[in-house]
């Protein structure tokens, strides 16, 4: 086995947001060099990795040149420069996620096609190359309100996702390549992590539960376990166990899915990476997502993914009308409470809805664990000066 620890092993990630922040805990946990790009010269990551490097994530040189200086490379963010991912592989980097996965992932169109391809349930869905042509197909009564609309690139934390109720609705939205989905009612929004390494060892996390702000479309609360029947968990992890296996996939994966009102489990899109939906581990699992990732892109054995304490958490972003420099208003109120932990990203502006941190709730019993979020929630501020 390659000896990643005290050596002169590199492992690179490209991005340095709060995901590569969070990893980096990890990494110097096992004393494993780190090297970070990423465009942003105060990004999380910049002043505790072992080697930052400034350069564009799309930028074919930025990101090639970064991984010859590195021994495998890995991602927090899948929009990079795949053709450049390409290159390195065929001259013998190893790359985790894959690039062919990374691929398919970018493009929300690919994606579903790749859903309908192996037969993985999803919602139905059409493919628009710009914005015209979804008018026109509305025009010709081909699609009708309400329906889901979603950039098929460069989508993320809420944005480039709106659901188009009418005709005003429809003029606003950006001129962008784009799919539509039927609008599915559903029980709720759940989330399956599923780590895998190269020797084939897979791993779940349990199924989570995620309330989203009515408004911003972000994950307000993420609930572990999930408040669901026993054989609807069971069929949701076998659907993120199926996506896994069709995309030959290592590392870590997180399958997000709708449980319809007749309980049906219907794949709405995977992130390549330690993911929103899997924070709450920090606390409350014997093997965190983010140690969980280092040991599936190293091939190393795969950690327990059982929770110790049921776990929530309560995402914190800027709160609407604050621009500027951070503060983070009542969490010494907070911290007086037993089981709250508040993780701030290093991110020095706020603005509306921007992530800048959580907060995880751990308790023995997930209806109390869920009112203290509910008193966390509402106690603390992410304000400007």
């Amino acid at each position: 086995m390659k000896n990643y620890f005290s050596s002169d092993f590199k492992l690179g990630v490209l991005g340095g947001g709060q995901l590569g922040r969070m990893l980096l805990t990890e990494t110097q946990k096992f004393d494993i060099h780190t090297s970070i790009l990423d465009s942003n010269a105060t990004a999380p990551c910049a002043e505790i990795c072992n080697t930052f490097v400034l350069g564009d994530l799309l930028d074919f040189d930025a990101v090639y040149n970064f991984g010859k200086t590195v021994d495998l490379l890995t991602i927090e963010i899948e929009n990079v420069n795949l053709d450049a991912l390409d290159k390195l592989e065929d001259e013998g980097l190893t790359i985790y996620p894959k690039p062919q996965d990374l691929r398919i992932i970018q493009s929300k169109a690919r994606q579903k096609n790749f859903y309908i391809d192996h037969q993985i349930p999803t919602a139905e869905f059409s493919h628009y190359a710009y914005l015209e042509e979804l008018k026109h197909s509305f025009e010709n009564n081909i699609i009708d309100f309400p329906f889901v609309w979603k950039a098929a690139r460069f989508g993320y934390d809420g944005n480039g996702v709106k659901i188009v109720r009418n005709i005003d609705d429809l003029q606003s939205l950006p001129n962008v390549e784009c799919i539509t989905e039927k609008l599915i009612p559903f029980k709720n929004e759940l989330a399956v992590i599923v780590a895998r390494n190269a020797d084939g060892e897979i791993a779940t996390y349990p199924v989570v539960e995620m309330e989203f702000h009515p408004e911003a479309n972000q994950v307000e609360y993420v609930i572990c376990p999930a408040r669901i029947d026993f054989k609807v968990a069971e069929k949701a992890r076998e659907v993120a166990l199926n996506v896994v296996s069709k995309l030959d996939f290592v590392g870590l994966l997180a399958v997000e899915m709708f449980q319809t009102v007749d309980d049906k489990i219907l794949v709405n899109e995977v992130a390549p990476r330690p993911h929103n939906s899997g924070h709450y581990s920090i606390e409350a699992s014997y093997t965190n997502q983010f140690e969980q990732h280092l040991r599936s892109i190293l091939n190393l054995p795969l950690g327990n993914t059982e929770s110790k304490v049921a776990g929530i958490m309560v995402n914190l972003v800027g709160e609407e009308g604050f621009s500027g420099d951070v503060i983070y208003e009542n969490l010494n109120d907070i911290l007086r409470i037993d089981g709250v932990t508040p993780h701030i990203y290093g991110k020095k502006e706020t603005r509306p809805f921007r992530k800048m941190g959580h907060v995880t709730i751990v308790n023995s019993d997930i209806d109390t664990a869920r009112e203290i979020a509910q008193k966390v929630k509402e106690t603390i501020r992410v304000i400007s000066k």
